[in-house]
């Protein structure tokens, strides 16, 4: 039994055997058969889109590279969307390694003739695709992408609410969309690689949603609808205004970006606000100081009345959108007013402890009438101002730049050391009162700048210019209470007057001395009017001096607070000399005598012959000769002024 199973299994084994060798021998004959040559491509290969199968390698690289030649100059439509770019595998350098597609594709049919054959077997059944290198110029390329994408780049539109007349439209957004340049750089020279012209080729680009659609909007452009419909009626506790439906027009924004609700805004509701207040609003009144006879008021502050914009606006959009269906109240907006406060109340006035005259200090008018009006305009801007403990009062930045628009007017000034005329000239002597009514105070003086001539008219060493920005006058509030600069003008002086509090201060000013430093510097002019060697003092100019003068400031206490030493040097005038260069005139040589010509002898007539015996001849008369006039001497011109004296004007 056991020995038949056995003579079975080996029956059995033995048939497997031979019919696994029947197969191979059978799969072996298939592969050769199939197997084809190994010069030729298998069958089912393309190449750029061209099938090769069965040609040999020169055949096929001859077939590519004509088709290539051939479609060198047709352009590849890319498309986005409805947008066409065609271009040309020429514009871009674009060109294939056929080559190497060509090797590549006989490998998919090589190895040895059984293998070979399934290989090819499955080509032929499966295909294969050979995508050839592709080589393009770099620049080119790049250019060609920033042109596509700013052809094709757009940011995405929000769907928004457009008013046409008092009629509402939605518009509907618009997705954006930006090319992706990598992907669609691969794609177009894959593309132009390609022997195909025929299909266009989408570029790839990302998608940039809208945030805002119409579906969103169409609750905003129903209440527009509604607010457009019909006026609006605002009232106040005093009068009421209607509003048209044309106003409202101009009032309402609709949405716009993100947002998705109407609103008062824009330039036309701040106009119309703005109106609005002029009409309705108060303006609070601060508390302010007054003066007179060194005694100091105060006049208290009153609040005011203010619209509340936002609050109001609020009222009348929700009064827009209600239907016009409901009753009137519905269509009626209030007006809100809310007190508005001083900038200075009369509390704070009354906390800055300003009690009492510091100091005063008056100069006089002096100069033509645009002078005077700087002084008077420069007084106006100065009066008033407030100056905190331990704060610094700057004239220059108190009266501002000196222009014409603000009406200062030309006038004389100093200008290196001359006389000139410039805009604002005559400011330097509020300066000047400014620095004296400090002086008087006794409060600390940080800065001041003398003239640099001397001008009789101000007292001795105690004179400041002033020249915007540059050149200022500027003193500290030392004490502890706040300071108020009050300026007034009348028709002869300015008067500047610093008030304030806290304990008093003694001034002692001492007497200031003067001395004479130089002679007045020359400046020769010049003059063809005048003959050479001649001269005339035209300006007798000034002397250079110097001069001092001493302030001690003492406490309540007696005690020492400043004590100062004031030196000004002052630059002399120019003694203006005027220099003849007229030539002088020339002398006229004397004239020669003309001789004077000869008498004639006087020849007696012929008398007739006489009949009588003939008187005796007179002895004939004495001649006399007439002696010549003498000759005229040249008398010289006498100069209008001795050589070597000096006249002056």
């Amino acid at each position: 039994m056991r020995a038949s199973r056995g003579r079975t299994a080996r029956v059995v084994l033995r048939a497997l055997v031979v019919a696994a060798l029947g197969v191979g021998v059978l799969g072996a004959l298939v592969g050769v058969v199939f197997a084809g040559s190994p010069a030729r491509v298998a069958e089912g290969v393309t190449i750029a889109g061209i099938d090769v199968g069965g040609l040999t390698g020169a055949e096929a690289r001859t077939l590519l590279e004509q088709r290539a030649a051939r479609v060198a100059r047709i352009p590849v439509v890319f498309t986005v969307g409805e947008q066409r770019f065609p271009i040309k595998a020429t514009t871009l350098g674009v060109e294939a390694d056929w080559s190497a597609a060509v090797t590549s594709a006989l490998s998919e049919g090589g190895g040895f003739a059984p293998v070979r054959g399934y290989k090819r077997l499955q080509t032929r059944f499966l295909g294969t695709e050979i995508e050839p290198s592709v080589h393009a110029y770099t620049a080119a390329l790049d250019y060609k992408l920033g042109q596509l994408a700013t052809a094709i780049d757009r940011g995405h539109v929000e769907a928004r609410l457009v008013r046409r007349g008092l009629a509402i439209a939605v518009v509907p957004g618009q997705v954006g969309r930006t090319l992706e340049l990598d992907p669609a750089a691969a794609a177009i020279v894959r593309a132009l690689a390609q022997l195909d012209r025929n299909r266009p080729v989408p570029l790839p680009v990302s998608i940039d949603p809208v945030d805002v659609t119409a579906t969103d909007l169409a609750s905003a452009a129903r209440q527009a609808r509604i607010a457009f419909s019909a006026p609006v009626r605002l009232i106040s506790e005093e009068t009421s205004w209607k509003l048209p439906r044309w106003r409202l027009a101009e009032l309402i924004a609709l949405p716009s970006g993100s947002s998705l609700q109407l609103s008062i805004a824009g330039p036309k509701a701040d106009a119309w606000f703005a109106r609005l207040r002029k009409n309705v609003e108060r303006p609070p009144v601060d508390a302010r100081f007054t003066t007179s006879a060194g005694v100091i008021e105060i006049v208290p502050s009153k609040p005011g009345l203010e619209i509340d914009v936002p609050t109001t606006a609020e009222s009348l959009l929700a009064a827009a959108v209600s239907p016009p269906s409901e009753s009137a109240q519905g269509r009626t907006a209030r007006l809100t007013l809310v007190t508005s406060e001083p900038e200075l109340t009369t509390a704070d006035a009354k906390g800055f402890g300003i009690e009492r005259r510091l100091g005063t200090y008056t100069t006089l008018n002096a100069g033509t009438y645009n002078r005077i009006t700087n002084l008077r305009r420069a007084i106006e801007l100065l009066s008033g101002a407030l100056v905190a403990p331990r704060g610094t009062f700057s004239l220059n930045d108190r009266v501002g730049p000196r222009t014409l628009e603000r009406g200062f007017l030309p006038a004389p000034v100093i200008i290196r050391d001359e006389y000139d005329e410039a805009v604002g000239g005559g400011v330097s002597q509020v300066a000047t009162t400014v620095f004296n009514a400090a002086w008087e105070s006794g409060v600390k003086i940080v800065e001041r700048n003398p003239h640099s001539l001397y001008i009789s008219r101000y007292q001795l060493g105690r004179d400041a210019t002033v020249n915007y920005p540059d050149l200022d006058l500027r003193f500290v509030n030392d004490t502890p209470k706040w300071i108020l600069v009050a300026a007034s003008w009348d028709g002869g002086s300015i008067t500047v007057s610093l008030y304030g509090g806290g304990p008093e201060r003694r001034i002692e000013s001492g007497e200031a001395t003067m001395r004479i430093t130089g002679p007045p510097r020359i400046r020769r002019t010049p003059d063809p009017t005048i003959e050479r060697g001649t001269e005339f003092v035209e300006e007798e100019g000034s002397e250079a001096r110097i001069t001092s003068v001493t302030r001690t400031v003492y406490d309540d206490a007696g005690r020492v607070l400043h004590d100062e030493t004031w030196n000004t040097s002052y630059r002399g005038e120019y003694r203006i000399v005027r220099v003849g260069t007229k030539p002088k005139p020339e002398r006229k040589p004397k004239p020669e005598p003309k001789p004077k010509p000869e008498p004639k002898p006087r020849q007696e007539p012929k008398k007739p012959p006489s009949t009588t015996e003939p008187r005796p001849e007179p002895p004939p008369a004495a001649t006399q000769t007439v002696p010549e006039d003498p000759p005229v001497e040249s008398i010289p011109a006498v100069p209008a002024f001795e050589p070597g004296t000096t006249p002056r004007l």
